[in-house]
């Protein structure tokens, strides 16, 4: 199956991130998102993510045009019908996914594959209300996404090799490393990661040591580049809140029972880097 035009729904973090790296590599790309002001501010970030690349001479300034004039935004979900491929990027939200994919697979051509970029939701779930189910799978990017290399590939039950390979296909396209996943909670790496940050969390509840310090024994103890409050942070504690839930319905174990902390953090609007408040404060 040949993909020139690819559709992503969401213009925020991972949204506009996946948008740019698919423009990047050539592709048209349609990004729709509810409204003007939310397409308008994924644009920014995009044009000032090239910008930064171009400072570093990682492109030229005809690239940066080039990438721009390749995406197309839009608030009408009619748009997204001639794409061979769309990426679904909105919020951590079972229901509204849900009704989003249900939308795309009306208006879609048949032979037209749905990814989603969930990190931590049941494939074969969101696969199975859709009338393409062999169409379906999980296109799982890393935050950012321009930098980040990995993409986690994930076969719902009902995924096709067919789908998989094109979209791993995609993927190598794009200039990342696709890894293929088997469908459960939290695949493979927020599987690791996302618990380790609740375990941070209960660190810093407890007392043990201050945000600065626990970050920085696990960088210099680990070799981590971040600390893992400062990641969450980066992430948005919302998501990693999230995350936990779905761990901890979906395997019915204390292990993955989400941090207090992290729960009241959320509630006071605590959200990390994107509130300008999270473990640390930002300007």
């Amino acid at each position: 199956m040949s993909i020139d035009t690819i559709g992503v729904v969401g213009a925020g973090t991972m949204g506009n991130g996946i948008a740019q790296v698919c423009a990047a590599s050539g592709l048209q790309v349609v990004m729709i998102d509810v409204s003007d002001a939310a397409l308008a501010k994924g644009m920014a970030t995009i044009a000032g993510s090239l910008d930064r690349l171009l400072k570093k001479d990682k492109i030229t300034a005809a690239d940066k045009e080039a990438t721009l004039a390749r995406i197309r935004t839009s608030t009408q979900y009619d748009d997204l019908k001639g794409a061979q491929l769309v990426i679904e990027a909105a919020t951590e939200n079972l229901e509204l996914k849900l009704k989003i994919l249900r939308q795309l697979d009306g208006l879609l051509a048949p032979e037209a594959i749905v990814a989603t970029n969930t990190s931590s939701i049941s494939i074969t779930q969101l696969a199975a209300v859709t009338g393409r189910a062999d169409r379906f799978i999980g296109m799982h990017f890393f935050n950012p996404v321009p930098m980040m290399a990995l993409v986690e590939i994930i076969r719902g039950l009902q995924t096709s090799d067919a789908t998989h390979d094109a979209v791993r296909d995609l993927a190598l396209k794009l200039g990342k490393t696709p890894i293929t996943v088997k469908n459960s909670p939290g695949f493979v790496v927020n599987r690791i990661l996302v618990p380790m940050i609740n375990e941070a969390f209960f660190v810093l509840a407890e007392g043990l040591a201050s945000p600065e310090d626990i970050d920085a024994g696990m960088k210099l103890g680990c070799n981590h580049p971040i600390g893992p409050l400062a990641l969450a942070d980066m992430i948005g504690l919302d998501v990693c809140l999230a995350v936990m839930n779905v761990y901890f319905a979906e395997f019915n174990d204390s292990k993955y029972r989400p941090c207090p902390l992290l729960k009241e953090m959320v509630a006071a609007g605590y959200l990390g880097r994107k509130s300008g408040r999270g473990v640390y404060t930002y300007a």
